[in-house]
This record gives structure tokens, C-alpha cells and sequence, in this order.
């Protein structure tokens, strides 16, 4: 059967999925696989891995914030992907759940030409794109405090995620990140950046991944983020608030 692999893990993650959802899988894994020959989307290809490492790991941080309150099934968060690359974990997400409002942020150009194909292909229309950075962006009216919950999956450290991702966020809104083995050491490290930027950490429970042992970075935004913030294009990165 198409899919297995992910058929099972998302059975096991309380999200089951429908014959459509699979196809729609099937195509973004045909669709994957044909543009990463000429864009840098993943070194990970084999069809079983893919299932694994991309769609079923991006699944499990959706049943994570579902079963910590942080989605609701019958509530549809305006959610944003930041450095999405080829859409984890934000669009397999979205898949499963169609309720959710989603906008991908991705800085390269040829990337974001490759979602909006995959979307027109997929049939998500009603999915943003946009092509920038977050340091840039996140003054932009229309997405400064926008959003209920920002996903940055292997983006950068948690310091620098912080900067990058709080000033996206509405007071209350969370960002939730998939870290390794770093995350206690990433956790002390953003001490500063979660004091300026306005936010805490919430949790930092293991994610029930189908390939990696993981942990799912939970940061709620408590107070509004200085309007000095993010920093210029880069010096986030550079110059951590540490």
C-alpha cells in the first residue's frame, strides 16, 4: 500500500488518515524527489525515510501541540512556518488538518517557487507562500503579532529562533520547535533572548518520532516584543542575545 509506513505512524499519533490524504502524500513525495534534483531540498530520499524523517516527524509535532492544548481540532490558528525549506513541518500538518491557516516563510526563491508548484498540485490553495526573511517580514503589518503558533523545524539555535519567531507571535501565541539532544543546553543559552524578546519556555517534552529522539521546545509569548526586535538581516544569527 502507498504510504504504509506513514499510514501506521499517523495511526499510532491519533491521526488517522483518509485515502485522499495519502494520495496527496504520494504526490508530495514524487513531487520531492523530482525538484530536489535540481534545488537542495533534502538529502534524505528513500521513499521509506522520507515517510519517517519528513511526513511522519512533522505529524508528530502536530499530535504533540493538539494534546498539549496548543491546537484545538475545532479551532483554526493562523500558523506560521519560518524556514520551511520543503514544507516541514507546516504543510504535512496542514494536510491532516485542514482546519489550520497556514503562511510558509522561506527565504530562497527557488525553494518557495517549489511549494507553490507542490500546493497547486496538492490542491492547498488556500495556503500562503512567501518568499523572504523573518527579519524583514516580521515588520510587515500583517504579520507582526499575527499569528497563534510559529514552527521552525532545524532552523537555527533556540537563542536566535527566539529573536527571530517571538515578534511573529500575538501575546499567548506559542513557537514550537523540534530540537535534539541540545535542547537543555539551547534552553539555558536563550535565558536572555526569552527575557528580551518576551517569552518562556513551557515544556520541552520528547516527541513520539518515528525515526529521531526528539523534543518538542514549547515557547509561549507573555509579554509584546520590543519593536527594536527582530535585529537587522543576519546579526541574529552573529550576534545571539545571549
Amino acid at each position: 500500500m502507498p504510504m504504509d509506513v506513514l499510514a501506521r505512524t499517523a495511526e499510532g499519533l491519533g491521526l488517522p488518515l483518509n485515502a485522499r490524504q495519502l494520495q496527496q502524500f504520494e504526490e508530495y513525495y514524487h513531487q520531492l524527489i523530482a525538484a530536489n534534483r535540481r534545488v537542495s531540498l533534502t538529502s534524505i530520499t528513500d521513499y521509506q525515510e522520507v515517510q519517517r524523517r519528513h511526513f511522519g516527524e512533522s505529524l508528530a509535532v502536530g499530535a504533540a501541540l493538539y494534546q498539549a492544548g496548543v491546537l484545538k481540532p475545532d479551532k483554526g490558528a493562523r500558523v506560521l512556518d519560518l524556514g520551511a525549506g520543503a514544507g516541514f513541518p507546516g504543510l504535512p500538518m496542514r494536510i491532516v488538518c485542514p482546519a489550520l491557516r497556514l503562511t510558509i516563510l522561506e527565504a530562497t526563491r527557488k525553494k518557495t517557487a517549489f511549494l507553490e508548484r507542490l500546493l497547486a498540485r496538492l490542491g492547498l490553495e488556500d495556503v500562503t507562500v512567501i518568499t523572504g526573511r523573518a527579519e524583514t517580514v516580521a515588520y510587515e503589518p500583517t504579520h507582526r503579532e499575527g499569528y497563534d503558533l510559529v514552527l521552525a523545524r532545524a532552523v537555527a539555535p533556540l537563542a536566535v529562533l527566539v529573536e527571530l519567531t517571538l515578534p511573529f507571535l500575538k501575546v499567548g501565541g506559542f513557537l514550537a520547535t523540534p530540537k535534539g539532544t541540545r535542547a537543555p543546553q539551547e534552553i539555558a543559552e536563550a535565558s536572555r533572548a526569552l527575557g528580551t524578546c518576551g517569552g518562556r519556555i513551557v515544556s520541552a517534552e520528547p516527541l513520539p518520532s518515528p525515526a529521531l529522539p526528539l523534543r518538542l521546545v514549547l515557547v509561549q509569548k507573555i509579554a509584546p516584543t520590543p519593536a527594536t526586535y527582530p535585529r537587522r538581516p543576519g546579526i541574529p544569527a552573529k550576534r545571539p542575545l545571549r
